[in-house]
């Protein structure tokens, strides 16, 4: 009995050591990000661990089942040591990241009050913002320019200063800013050519978030978006991702009430559960919740979250089950509850002989605290992607994500299980190991095991 082989060694990648530190820059320097970081520095002085890290904590099964070995991801691929980790950014506010962490009221204060000299030597630099689009916010700490070239040029020089300042030769972005107003792509985001143009001509069809994912890519910086507007996601910030050989991410972190569904969709499917309707709603109080209160940024969650039942469930395969399921999400901004939020989810669903069953999740979750190691994440293994020569959207990484990217001619993965189970073959796959398929026949049918149970 032949078998085809798992292994991939034409994608096998020779992989850069992580030598020096690493430069982590983070647009938005508000709770997630100095929770991130004030989890960082803790976890560096041995006062913390990185729970909810895959790379720092999950362990990935190597080799044949009769014969496996389970190393830490950390071990089986060469990782940034938390250790050499440099923060910077930009926020629309002054403060420095101790009094931002203080008040975002995530840590308890005696956690931060022991890395309260690292968090205060971070700075955040002038912002570049837009109120069109972020209508809730507005501080002074931004930058001016006479048009968005100019702006991104600035954004340019802070991470090309930024990288001279502490002798850096890798750099990572993520996007932790605020949701911005919902926006389709135009013309002016199909090419490189009219995107640049559009800079000059002050297009208002270019966001702050596309002005950093620019500048973050033409200084060979791979870039990630932890939220879910149009940032990176546009045809002339791939392309020139391919062109300068940068790795780009996105979007929208997948933390609380998108993170059940994702893992509670496939499981309804798996058991050909037939689903009526999905309602959800949340309530939060942070700085996330009150620019979510303008409908032009709700309308950017809502269209990120809601993806995520079709894609999973596939009505147009299962028209019986899933062809009208009715889906409505809700957020609501609660000020009492600052980070801590809650989310309700009334499931419907129906199973033998059409008759009607119901299932009710309430999470009580902090939102940064479940997208700090998703930031962690993403830093390590964009840098990974870096020095393994990959370059343009990284799909492997859709794990993170609620709308992940893609390309073009293909549609997202949703399903969080084939999701995980593709950033960990990726891993193998740049490490020249086996696949895994979880098949099991071979155990079975292959003539050693014949010959094991015949004796012939």
């Amino acid at each position: 009995m032949s078998q085809e082989s798992s292994l991939y060694p034409e994608l096998k990648r020779k992989i850069e050591s992580p030598e020096g530190k690493l430069g982590v820059l983070l647009p938005g320097m508000g709770a997630v990000a100095t929770t991130f970081m004030a989890g960082t520095f803790l976890i560096q002085k041995g006062l913390a661990k990185a729970l909810g890290s895959l790379t720092q904590m999950q362990r990935i099964r190597i080799g044949k089942r009769t014969d496996p070995k389970f190393p830490l991801i950390k071990e089986f691929v060469p990782l940034a040591d938390l250790d050499h980790f440099v923060f910077g950014g930009w926020d629309i506010f002054e403060s420095d990241c101790y009094e931002t962490a203080l008040n975002a009221g995530v840590l308890p204060k005696e956690s931060l009050d022991s890395v309260k000299k690292e968090l205060k030597s971070v700075q955040p630099m002038p912002a570049v913002f837009d109120k069109s689009y972020v209508k809730k916010l507005s501080g002074p700490n931004v930058k001016k320019g006479k048009n968005k070239m100019e702006l991104a040029k600035k954004l340019v020089r802070d991470i090309e200063s930024f990288k001279k300042e502490n002798n850096l030769k890798r750099t990572v972005m993520v996007w932790c800013g605020s949701t911005e107003v919902y926006t389709q792509p135009t013309k002016t985001h199909q090419t490189i050519e009219s995107f640049e143009k559009g800079l000059k001509n002050n297009s208002p069809d270019i966001s702050p978030s596309m002005l950093y994912a620019y500048a973050s890519i033409l200084t060979g910086t791979p870039y990630a978006n932890g939220a879910p507007n149009l940032s990176v996601d546009i045809p002339a910030l791939e392309d020139l991702a391919k062109i300068k050989k940068v790795p780009i991410a996105g979007k929208d972190f997948k933390t609380g009430q998108t993170l059940m569904k994702t893992i509670v969709a496939p499981g309804l499917k798996a058991r050909m559960l037939g689903l009526n309707g999905w309602f959800s709603t949340n309530i939060l109080g942070n700085r996330d919740g009150e620019v979510l209160d303008d409908p032009g940024s709700f309308k950017s969650k809502e269209v990120s979250k809601a993806s995520v039942l079709d894609a999973i469930l596939q009505p147009d395969l299962y028209p019986e089950l899933y062809k009208n399921v009715y889906h409505k999400i809700r957020i609501e901004y609660y000020p009492p509850r600052g980070d801590a939020k809650e989310g309700w989810d009334n499931i419907d669903i129906f199973g033998w002989c059409g008759l009607p069953m119901q299932i009710k999740i309430n999470f009580l979750c902090r939102d940064s605290i479940l997208a700090a190691p998703v930031v962690l994440d993403l830093v390590l293994l964009l840098d990974l992607a870096q020095r393994a020569k990959l370059s343009g959207i990284q799909e492997w990484l859709s794990f993170y994500f609620k709308s992940p990217l893609c390309r073009p001619d293909l549609k997202p993965e949703h399903d969080l299980f084939i999701q995980h189970l593709k950033l960990q073959n990726t891993l193998r796959i740049l490490r020249g190991a086996e696949v895994l398929d979880h098949s099991g026949l071979d155990y079975y049918e292959s003539r050693e095991s014949i010959r094991r149970l015949t004796g012939a």
